[in-house]
């Protein structure tokens, strides 16, 4: 089973909520001042693009992005002229060398094929003292919504644990994304944990995202037979710290890196 990223929409209410408060509290720890050149790298629905648009004056930003589907998504909502997006790879971006201000990377190197050729190809085309700014979600501890999820599918299937993102993505667990960029070549590297809450209105507020369809753990629940689905489902509701109104709140956590070309 693929991970599939098809839909803008789903992405949105399944990730797309909690990755716009990661990106805000990412950007401020970035510091990038106004009148420059950024360039998202793994855009998405436009998320990060959008909060550098409305709050850091760019001169240009550059989004690109794997999916069609996600630029389609990400044009429809960012007309702004000096954003640009476009389809494209993080491991070999077709921009110049040293044409970039800022290069941001939210959430997305984890599912790259080869995250180390994307470190290189930022370091490329940044300018000299520019830089570059990367996060990605703690999958193994700190996203507490997908711990309660995986760990619920193991019970019902041990075969969920190829699945599970804190297991497959050794490169979201702490100081590996620090290494990686320091082995690439980034400069003046800082680190932080970067935490956010995840409420929830309701169970099936939580729930609902599963279907979409969108990410790995919605394309696991959607190879389910429905006995095992609804299995799922049962153990989850009476796992989750359900509030007495119905709510459930819970944190998510991403690792953030920063450092100079």
């Amino acid at each position: 089973m693929n991970d599939s990223w098809g839909s803008g929409i789903a992405y949105e209410r399944f990730m797309g909520r909690w990755s716009n408060l990661v990106a805000q509290k990412f950007l401020s720890w970035l510091d990038i001042a106004p009148a420059r050149t950024w360039l998202d790298v793994g855009c998405g629905t436009g998320a990060l693009t959008r909060l550098i648009l409305e709050s850091y004056q760019p001169r240009e930003i550059i989004a690109i992005d794997s999916s069609a589907d996600f630029i389609s998504h990400a044009q429809r909502s960012i007309t702004n002229s000096s954003v640009h997006f476009k389809v494209g790879l993080a491991q070999s971006l077709d921009l110049d060398s040293n044409s970039i201000d800022a290069v941001v990377s939210g959430l997305v190197l984890n599912f790259v094929p080869q995250p180390k050729e994307a470190v290189l190809e930022m370091l490329r085309v940044t300018r000299p003292g520019g830089k570059i700014g990367i996060f990605l979600w703690d999958y193994a501890d700190g996203m507490q919504f997908l711990r309660y999820f995986w760990d619920a599918a193991v019970e019902i299937d041990n075969n969920a644990r190829e699945h599970d993102e804190g297991i497959r993505f050794r490169i979201c667990r702490k100081g590996q994304l620090e290494s990686l960029v320091k082995e690439a070549g980034l400069r003046q590297v800082e680190a932080t944990g970067i935490e956010i809450k995840t409420v929830f209105q309701s169970f099936d507020d939580y729930w609902q995202p599963f279907l979409g369809k969108v990410g790995s753990a919605p394309s696991y629940v959607s190879s389910m037979d429905p006995e095992n689905r609804q299995r799922l489902e049962d153990k989850l509701r009476t796992s989750l710290p359900i509030d007495a109104d119905g709510s459930i709140s819970l944190i998510a956590r991403a690792w953030a890196v920063k450092g100079t070309d």
